[in-house]
């Protein structure tokens, strides 16, 4: 899967929109993740609103892609799970499965880590008016790249972190 080794963290966009036909295909790859005991966690704020966005990109000193992005996604994890404990491996999943489908379009994004910062979830909790009933987890700020995501960096593999018996 050449999406794998092609995503990057993209943090400036062109002001042309993402379909509604994108937006579809991307959280159907983030809700094909695996979820322990198929608890499905997940639910998924769609933001395209340039106020709503600009509020989004308040919420942490890192959200800034928020406000130069067509489109804001907000991933959230529901609070009445079976399995509360896993749920961040979930979620992680989840943000993974949609960040290469972004990728694969290409298309950029960037992932904003909302949980478990306090004042981040509240922050993003206000910003959109969250019910009690789900935790902020993540923003993923997505668009067209401003600039050429090609130029990839050197391989992140090391061999001496594998450790063989």
């Amino acid at each position: 899967m050449n999406a794998i080794q092609t995503r990057a963290s993209v943090r400036q966009y062109t002001d042309e929109p993402i379909t509604d036909a994108e937006v579809e295909a991307i959280l159907r790859a983030a809700m094909a993740a695996p979820s322990a005991g198929n608890q499905q966690p997940w639910e998924f704020w769609v933001t395209r609103d340039a106020a709503k966005r600009a509020e989004l990109a308040a919420t942490s000193p890192y959200a800034t892609p928020c406000g130069r992005a067509p489109l804001v996604l907000t991933f959230v994890q529901r609070r009445d799970l079976r399995w509360p404990s896993m749920v961040q491996q979930d979620m992680g999943a989840c943000v993974e499965n949609a960040l290469l489908q972004i990728a694969d379009m290409g298309l950029g994004a960037v992932w904003m880590g909302i949980y478990p910062e306090a004042d981040r979830m509240e922050a993003v909790r206000a910003a959109l008016g969250l019910p009690e009933s789900v935790e902020p987890f993540a923003l993923v700020a997505v668009g067209h790249p401003a600039v050429s995501v090609e130029a990839k960096g050197p391989s992140r593999y090391d061999e001496t972190r594998v450790h063989r018996m």
